[in-house]
Formats: structure tokens, sequence, C-alpha cells
């Protein structure tokens, strides 16, 4: 593989594409808010055109000055439409080599490859993308990096590797249906809606449905049940899409997540850049023991520009210890938990209440006699407190901390000692006068500090926190 390769050229239309996506913002701004008149019609469409032709002549520039090849120990790679920039990466500097199938890489047997090194923080940020070559020729390239990691050029196939769990077809309908992606199709939705105001007659249609709403609450109520509905069915498809097939596998000292059935993905994890563990139970999932497990890494195999990357979509609680210990000895994950104090549980409650009562308040004052429902809120937000409450503690075993709260879902955080990057205790005149305290530690990770924060737990609990980080 030492001679220069060029990529598919089908890369030349998914740089085209990508100019597109880069640049829709601008284009409904200038169709919407640009003017009424012919000649600015004409110029909308000179400017579409134009920019079409651009973007697509440069997509197949962009193609053909990109070059690859892997020679004395390097992946190189030579770019640039006019300024040529060389990039060279060693193998020993590499920590993973993701791989996935787009909708137009798979029908001619393509996969993207993204390069991550120690120094390079989310898909977006890869240290290198190679956007559409051929299956062996990736699969090559990997068994150079094994080769180079094990320093002999034997390779085991992942197909023969230790698969570590693979989510069943109910895991993944149950998994699709708790997600809670009904919430962000509606706003998504209302969001794209709302900016074609000029073409929509929102007016109209409003009066229009006054005249169904005067005829009684049933049909305000059916409408709204369908509307959840059918949000709540395009969630549970997407997802769905997007976890299916959804395996971890233990390779060497990586673990290799799949999945995907339009756009399949290979991600890996090497297990010495974990930094953290982190367990999400929702407030569906957590009353049936159900839990979603998070890794927290620096560099590696990152999504979008978080480093955290999801290791079990949807698991039994009980069950995590039993399938993750064995490769991830050095975690404690039963520790005893110390939990807060009695006497914090009214500055939860005054934490929960303070704004919902406000909010009840200005809208019984100003909206009445309507306002009077917003009390409703008031119970919601009083077992919402108390359960901040109740899921928040800590636990010390040798050299872990683990902490426990809840933000929307409930977060139990395990960070070994040795990564920790910063602990902080911090104290408010209101916390001193009862002895509480917060404790706040964050792990290294791809883009930044990542952690948890445990809120009005003992004064003494944080200093044994403290000292232990410190001295031990």
């Amino acid at each position: 593989m030492s001679e220069p390769k060029r990529l598919h050229p089908i890369t030349s239309v998914i740089n085209f594409l990508k100019s597109l996506k880069e640049f829709i913002a601008p284009f409904i701004i200038i169709f919407l808010f640009g003017g009424k008149g012919p000649g600015l019609d004409l110029w909308q469409m000179i400017f579409t055109a134009s920019f079409i032709v651009l973007s697509l002549v440069g997509g197949i520039l962009s193609w053909l000055r990109f070059t690859y090849r892997v020679e004395e120990g390097e992946l190189r790679i030579e770019s640039g439409l006019f300024v040529r920039k060389k990039r060279y990466i060693p193998f020993e500097r590499i920590q993973s080599l993701d791989f996935s199938e787009g909708l137009l890489q798979r029908p001619f047997g393509l996969v993207t490859v993204k390069v991550e090194t120690a120094g390079s923080s989310g898909l977006n940020n890869a240290e290198a993308v190679l956007t559409a070559i051929k299956k062996q020729d990736a699969v090559a390239i990997q068994d150079i990096l094994t080769s180079v990691k094990r320093n002999q050029t034997q390779y085991r196939e992942i197909e023969e590797s230790d698969i570590v769990y693979t989510m069943k077809p109910s895991q993944l309908m149950l998994l699709a249906s708790t997600s809670g992606g009904a919430g962000v199709v509606i706003s998504a939705s209302l969001a794209f809606i709302l900016q074609f105001d000029e073409l929509i007659p929102f007016e109209k249609v409003f009066k229009e449905l006054q005249g169904y709403i005067s005829n009684g609450i049933a049909f305000v109520s059916i409408a709204l049940f369908l509307l959840f509905l059918l949000a709540w069915f395009i969630a549970v498809v997407g997802t769905m899409f997007k976890y299916a097939g959804f395996t971890v596998k233990k390779v060497e000292e990586d673990l290799v997540i799949s999945r995907g059935l339009l756009e399949k993905r290979q991600l890996t994890i090497p297990l010495n850049r974990i930094q953290g563990i982190l367990i999400s139970e929702n407030i569906i999932r957590q009353p049936i023991g159900y839990c979603s497990v998070y890794l927290e890494s620096a560099g590696g195999s990152l999504e979008k520009n978080s480093s955290k990357t999801l290791l079990l979509p949807i698991i039994k609680k009980k069950e995590v210890a039993a399938l993750l210990s064995p490769f991830l000895h050095d975690y404690c994950f039963s520790p005893e938990l110390v939990p807060a104090p009695k006497r914090a549980l009214k500055r939860y409650m005054f934490r929960g209440l303070l704004l919902p009562l406000i909010i009840a308040a200005a809208a019984i004052i100003f909206f009445r006699p309507w306002g009077f429902l917003s009390l409703v809120l008031i119970p919601f937000a009083a077992i919402w407190a108390f359960l901040n409450y109740k899921d928040a503690g800590w636990s010390l075993h040798q050299q872990q901390l683990t902490l426990t709260y809840r933000g929307i879902v409930k977060n139990t955080f395990y960070m070994r000692k040795n990564k920790i990057q910063s602990l902080t205790l911090a104290r408010s005149p209101f916390q001193e006068r009862q002895a509480l305290g917060t404790i706040h530690a964050t792990v290294k990770s791809g883009v930044g500090p990542s952690g948890g924060e445990v809120v009005d737990i003992e004064k003494q609990d944080c200093l044994t926190i403290y000292n232990w980080y410190t001295y031990q």
C-alpha cells in the first residue's frame, strides 16, 4: 500500500452534499427574508445556481487532490486545493480506527475510516478521515495498526473475538420505547415549521382550529394524543434504525462497538483511555431496573464533540457488574453509598419548589381563572425535589470515588483516583450554618473535563473525600 491512492469517486458527491448541508441556514435566510421583488428573485436564482456549481466543482477537486498511503510505519495523507498539505501519522500514535458505512458508501462496498489519536477529540475533530475506501483496504490498515500494537504480524479476526454484549430484539424495542425521543421530535418539527412563517398562513390555520376547539375539549385531547403518538412512533423507529445490531466485542486491549441498520458504524475504545464509567437511569427505566452505561474516554472513538460513548444502551442494572468486571476489574460496581443527611431534605425541597411557586403565583395573578391550572406543577415539583434528595450519595472504595446524583435522569459516576483531574469542595454561607457542603469531581475527557456533583452532603464527608484525594 506504498503507492498513493485516491478515495472512491463517490467522495466528490459526499463533499458536495456536505457543502450544501453547511449552508442550508443561509439559504433559508436568503429565500425567506430576502424580499419579494422580481429582480431579487432572479438574483436568488443566480446565487443558488452559482453556489451549487461551485460546490460540485469543489467536491470533485477536493477528491482529485486527496491521496493516502501507508509507508515507513506511517499513514501519509496529502490534500488541499491551493495549498498542498501533508500529514504523516505514525501508527504508534493512532489510538483507534472507526469504521462506518453510510447510505452512499454501502452500495459500492465502501467504508469511512476515522483515525483517532490521543490528541483528537470527537468524530468531527478526528486526526484524519478517509471518506470512502474499499473494505479490504480499511481492513489492511487495521491489520497494520494491530500488528504495530502487538509487535507481531499475525492478526486475530474481529469475528473471533469475545462478545461482551449483544442487544436482543426485545431490548432494542424497550430502548426505543423508553428513550424519551418524542419531545425531541416535536421540538425539532416545530422549530422547522416556524422557519416558514411567511409561507404558511398560520393566522388562518389558527382561526380554523378555534372553531374545532370551541366544540369541546375532546377534540383537543384526541389531537394532542395523536400528535404525541406520532412523535413517539417516529422516535421509536429512528432509535431502532440507529441501534439495530448493537454489539460490543473485546479485541485485545480494545472494546469494539458495532451498530446501525441504514448506517453501520464501528467504534473502537482503547481500554487504557477509559477515564470513568457513568450509569444513567431515566424516570421510566429506573422503576423497572434498567439503565444505560456510558464510558468517559480521553480521545479515542467518540460521537460528535463529546467523550461520552454509549457502551450498553439498555441493560438490567443488577447485571452491569457481572458484565463489565472481567475487563474493568479495577472498578467496584456495587459500593456502599452514603446518602445525603435528613436535614438536607428541606434544602432540596426549597430549591425544587421555588421556581414552580413563582410561576404559579404569576399565572394566578395575571391569567385568572386559567392560571389556577398552574398549581398542578407544585406536586410534580415536590416529587422531583424529593427524588433529587433521595438519589444524592457518595462512596469511597479503595482507590475509587463514586458519586450519585439526579439531573433529568439519575446518574452514578465511577472514577478512579488516578483518573480524577480535579476535585472541588464548596460551602455556601447557608450550607455552613447546617454543616453541609458540595463535592464536585471531574475526569479528563476528549473536549474538556466531565464529572459529577453531589449537593448538601455532610461537611465532614466533604473533608473526608477531599483528604482522600489530596493526601492518600
